[in-house]
């Protein structure tokens, strides 16, 4: 019998909250204003920032029927994967 390969190790997925708070925070470092940025998120994003329980109940505000993940605009629509779109520097 073969000796069985063993399997490589799995690398641990870093949290969505997590990804989307650096890309925030690169962004801000390079001179764009939360209010211009904009996370557009695949469904399954969204329902994994909305659940998951390290995000503080601050951190996700609804205002005037937009969702908004520390203070920048959320947009759920069919995009493949999650990106932050940001404005003009400001």
């Amino acid at each position: 019998m073969p000796t069985p390969k063993p399997l490589p190790p799995i690398k641990p997925r870093v949290p969505i909250a997590i990804r989307l708070r650096d890309a925030i925070a690169e962004a801000e470092a390079e001179g764009h204003a939360r209010p211009e940025m904009t996370l557009h998120l695949t469904r399954a994003d969204d329902s994994l920032l909305r659940r998951d329980r390290s995000v503080a109940v601050g951190d996700i505000r609804f205002v005037d029927g937009a969702m908004r993940y520390l203070d920048v605009r959320v947009v759920v629509d069919g995009v493949a994967a999650s990106a932050l779109e940001t404005g003009a520097a400001g």
